[in-house]
């Protein structure tokens, strides 16, 4: 390998793990996804998002080829009942916080399934950020994971008896 060529793969290699924005340093974590069998339609996929930089982010969107839609989706109260509505805005990711997807909220929903989600398969989804740009995530498919399970960071469950 010629001296510049080995300064090329360096400077390459240095790009890669730089953040897309400096200020926003943006991690997943406990990421998993779900539909309620292999004949559904939809399916959804939940995780902590932790952003340890010092600008505050948003979470503007989510593309995976496992359905024709990806949007991002909360649940409303409607009188008695809950029902889902597509979050246009994102979901905010506070500078040093975090921001938890998770059943019974915040959501990726995935609309129009071009394939079944089977427990133990994975798939590949993009979540679009507002400062730190596009992040690859592999989600695995837990249909058994339970509704009330908590979420976990780095071995720690989120979840504090509240």
């Amino acid at each position: 390998m010629s001296f510049k060529s080995s300064i090329l793969a360096a400077t390459a290699a240095a790009a890669l793990v730089l953040p897309a924005f400096a200020g926003s340093e943006i991690e997943i974590h406990d990421p998993f996804a779900r539909a309620a069998g292999v004949t559904a339609v939809a399916g959804a996929a939940f995780f902590m998002i932790q952003n340890s930089g010092d600008e505050d982010d948003r979470l503007i969107g989510a593309e995976s080829d496992i359905a024709k839609r990806v949007e991002l989706h909360t649940h409303i109260e409607d009188g008695d009942v809950m029902r889902m509505v597509e979050v246009e805005e994102g979901f905010p990711v506070p500078a040093g916080g975090m921001h938890a997807l998770k059943r019974g909220g915040d959501h990726v929903m995935f609309m129009g399934l071009t394939r079944p989600m089977e427990q133990g398969d994975s798939i590949a989804v993009t979540l679009v950020f507002e400062k730190a740009g596009r992040i690859e995530v592999e989600i695995p498919v837990d249909l058994e994971r339970g509704e009330d399970a908590p979420m976990m960071m780095d071995g720690m469950s989120t979840d504090h008896g509240n």
